[in-house]
């Protein structure tokens, strides 16, 4: 349903004989065809506005240098992860708190995000830097939407009680868990300000080809992060293997040093890319002014947009109220129910694969479409959404069956500090939200393509159906089935609205494109389905062989994640080379030719 935390077009006629894909991914585009951005002078160089024009830079280098970069800054947020799990656990009440208002930002930043940043600023920031006053515009969209951030943070934290309240709507919230969840706010959401900046610059970043940096800054977060809740751990010690239920064992500087580091973290993310843009020659100045900057025409997208994610953040805080009864019903019965916290962390390791390939891939492709559409060249759009599709789907498929096989020994091993209960609560909402990672990755991309032609209008219709899909089966499960499997339903329902939402978008899309790629993407994914299948069955017969179902210890479930996940790696290359998938290939270039230097 969401790109999220949320997470998200080849036009040209197929040639027989097309040449080798460059930099590792498909390529399809043959020497002769400029794609707006192709020969531009490098920033300062010269160009119309001071050179920071739009790059159309190669897939394969530019999704690379991303996935380096986001793997850098996943693996110091497992680590991240692991310390806030041994902070606060991944159940009970302080966790469910902390994890609430956390994710506040999260969900008020998609507004924005999604609702002004995505349709409507990052187009306007593409245009400007072709345009010939292109320092003159990006100063006036970057200081309005700075300050717009800076205003809108404000009032959200003014608001943080109300909105409290409405993502905990339960009796099984007490008063004192909800004033923490207050509390924690209050330190969490100004992490809205440093996000917004965050994307922002990074856009700026991105369409001048430098994809580096907004792929590493995470990593100051996480830094940050391991400081803070070393030192939390340092002083306080871990929490028990059933979280924090007892409120009168928490303090003030408990609170402080939690929250406090977690905004902190984020603050540094962004001051990152302030430091990567002054390496590029580019300095934001202060300019005032709404003329000029191209937002007048872009008042029905906006409206249409933030309809669509203001709908789709109902579905969530929704969601987020059932999960916080649900974990609050276990600790009214001394047991451990999932809750806000664990669906969380399965939401941590379920977008893993998503974000270190399929984002890069959709960062990298997102200038490329947009300036393609702007130059009003469909078959270079169509190209990159086929592109951008099959190479996404060669990841995502062999993800879903890692994550469903794999979920226990895998949770156990990313989340060290859980005991076998803990393990239980958490791996089954991983393999309920698996069945929908091949869905989401090519979600996003599609959604991509809609930001980049401004239609807003067709988003929010497609946002009320699968915003509708995920409540109803939801709230069905409310009705069905025992607290302790609303989370497991909550990840089931997050799958299905998902491949609801692609299957709507693409419909739409094939209109929008005059047509689309879908029999060589279909067979992609066909061919991928089969390897994946093969793949899972020798990772389950690993496990099972390996009693890799049995939390036993953390080395015991390391041990069987690595060698359950090189069978299921093997086989699932073995599988597409027989069944000759040439994207596998074409994606593992890159990396093999870095290997040989």
């Amino acid at each position: 349903m969401t790109d999220t935390p949320a997470l998200p077009d080849d036009g040209r006629p197929e040639r027989p004989g097309d040449p080798t894909p460059r930099d590792g991914m498909v390529d399809d585009s043959t020497p002769g065809d400029a794609a707006p951005g192709d020969g531009l002078p490098d920033p300062g160089a010269g160009s119309p506005g001071g050179g920071d024009a739009v790059r159309r830079t190669s897939l394969g280098r530019g999704s690379v240098i991303m996935t380096l970069g986001t793997v850098a800054s996943r693996a110091s947020g497992l680590i991240r992860a692991m310390l806030l799990v041994a902070c606060v656990g991944a159940v009970g009440t302080v966790a469910n708190a902390f994890d609430i208002a956390n994710k506040l930002p999260n969900m008020l930043f998609a507004l924005i995000s999604a609702g002004v940043l995505q349709a409507v600023l990052i187009p306007q920031i593409l245009r400007a830097m072709n345009a010939r006053n292109a320092r003159e515009r990006l100063d006036k969209l970057l200081t309005l939407s700075g300050l717009g951030l800076l205003l809108l943070t404000a009032v959200l934290v003014v608001a943080a009680p109300l909105i409290i309240w409405l993502s905990t709507l339960s009796g099984a919230w007490d008063a004192d868990a909800r004033h923490l969840a207050v509390v924690f706010a209050y330190w969490c959401i100004p992490q809205v300000f440093f996000y917004g900046l965050y994307m922002l610059l990074g856009q700026v970043l991105n369409a001048q080809g430098k994809f580096g940096a907004y792929g590493v800054a995470p990593v100051a977060n996480n830094v940050v992060s391991l400081i803070g809740f070393g030192a939390f751990i340092a002083v306080w010690g871990s929490a028990p293997s059933r979280g924090i239920s007892d409120l009168s064992t928490w303090s003030t500087a408990q609170t402080a040093v939690l929250a406090g580091t977690a905004t902190l973290g984020i603050a540094a993310q962004a001051l990152v890319l302030v430091f990567a843009l002054r390496r590029t020659g580019f300095r934001w100045r202060f300019r005032f002014g709404l003329r000029g900057i191209g937002l007048r025409a872009a008042g029905t997208v906006v409206g249409w947009t933030i309809g669509a994610v203001a709908l789709e953040q109902v579905g969530v805080l929704f969601l987020t109220n059932v999960l916080g009864a649900a974990g609050q019903s276990g600790t009214d019965l001394d047991e451990v129910f999932a809750g806000n916290a664990a669906y969380t962390n399965a939401m941590t390791i379920y977008l893993l694969p998503h974000s270190l390939v399929v984002v890069s891939i959709v960062t990298v492709l997102f200038p490329r479409m947009t300036a393609a559409v702007q130059a009003g060249d469909l078959p270079g759009v169509r190209r990159d959404m086929s592109l951008g599709m099959r190479s996404a789907g060669v990841f995502s498929v062999f993800s879903a069956a890692a994550l469903v096989v794999l979920a226990v020994p895998l949770t156990a091993s990313l989340l060290p500090t859980l005991d076998a209960e803990g393990v239980a609560a958490v791996a089954p909402i991983i393999q309920a939200m698996a069945i929908g990672i091949v869905a989401l990755g090519a979600t996003v991309l599609v959604r991509r393509m809609y930001f980049a032609f401004e239609d807003g209008r067709s988003i929010f219709g497609i946002q009320v159906i699968a915003t509708v899909s995920m409540v109803l089966v939801l709230w069905g499960a409310t009705r069905l089935l025992p607290p302790q499997w609303w989370a497991v339903a909550a990840g089931g329902a997050y799958a299905l609205s998902t491949w609801i939402s692609l299957l709507l978008r693409v419909r739409g899309m094939r209109r929008k494109l005059q047509g689309m790629d879908g029999r060589r993407v279909l067979r992609l994914y066909v061919r991928a389905l089969v390897g994946a299948l093969v793949a899972g069955l020798l990772g389950w017969l690993t496990v099972r062989l390996l009693d890799g179902y049995d939390v036993t210890s953390w080395g015991h479930s390391v041990l069987v994640t690595a060698v359950a996940g090189v069978v299921m790696i093997l086989g699932y290359v073995l599988a597409l080379k027989v069944l000759h998938v040439r994207e596998l290939d074409d994606a593992l270039a890159p990396v093999l030719r870095r290997l040989k230097r």
